[in-house]
């Protein structure tokens, strides 16, 4: 599970003036400068980032960060981009199979009974925001998702598990990282594959993963510290995952 972008600590004083940008070392990718220094991953190795855009973004966030103390969490970019040329190379096969386990149990093939009246309106809901990506899904994949109302989950032809189990080992690091990161947040591989693959936009798998909870918050009313804060933490975690994807990407 993605931590909070909401809290953290402050780890120590800024210590640079400037957060310049250069080409890398061996001409292949850029790097963010902090003065003189090249910034580094967690593990000291220089942090070498694919393409121009993504740099300046990830210097932004290092620009951003106030005299008094520095602040990772105020820095998404930053983390995606250490998991990616870190974490991603080493555990690649286990992020795989761990998206693919989690699969079958995807928030949005979890669908409300229509035969209740307390959750049939949920339901109508259910199919008219998630059913495009769902039809989406089966054009793209060839299988259609299995839909369900229990708490255990579905069971999807094998099919469907192969072809987005095949698709996902076709990412490169920056892709794979963006795409476990949005996946947590949004408890949904189908919300960060559709994000992938250009069908849905930001802020459309923020509306699909919280259906339920703002049909509530619509019924009942919002809680001001609870409610409010978490979808701020939402569209933080899945917007910076999408705009991490697409600056990393080569034009």
């Amino acid at each position: 599970m993605p931590m909070s972008f909401m809290m953290g600590s402050v780890v120590g004083k800024r210590f640079y003036n400037q957060v310049p940008t250069r080409k890398a070392d061996d001409g292949n990718g850029w790097t963010v400068m902090l003065d003189y220094r090249t910034l580094k991953t967690p593990s000291k190795r220089p942090l070498k980032l694919p393409t121009l855009g993504l740099a300046k973004a990830i210097a932004a966030e290092w620009e951003f960060q106030e005299t008094d103390g520095i602040r990772p969490f105020m820095m998404p970019l930053m983390k995606l981009a250490c998991t990616a040329l870190e974490r991603v190379p080493i555990t690649r096969h286990k992020v795989i199979e761990f998206l693919i386990n989690r699969f079958n149990q995807d928030l949005v093939f979890c669908r409300a009974p229509d035969d209740n009246e307390l959750t049939s309106d949920i339901h109508e809901r259910q199919v008219e925001k998630i059913d495009p990506l769902l039809d989406w899904m089966e054009s793209e994949f060839g299988f259609k998702p299995v839909v369900y109302s229990s708490f255990f989950g579905g069971k999807h032809d094998e099919g469907l598990l192969k072809a987005v189990e095949t698709l996902l080992k076709k990412t490169d690091e920056c892709e794979l990282a963006a795409i476990d990161a949005i996946a947590g947040a949004a408890h949904s591989l189908t919300n960060a594959l559709g994000l992938f693959r250009g069908k849905l936009n930001i802020e459309e798998p923020i509306e699909l993963i919280r259906l339920e909870e703002d049909f509530q918050v619509d019924k009942w009313g919002l809680v001001e510290g609870g409610h409010d804060v978490d979808i701020a933490d939402l569209k933080v975690q899945i917007a910076s995952a999408a705009v991490f994807l697409g600056l990393s990407r080569r034009v």
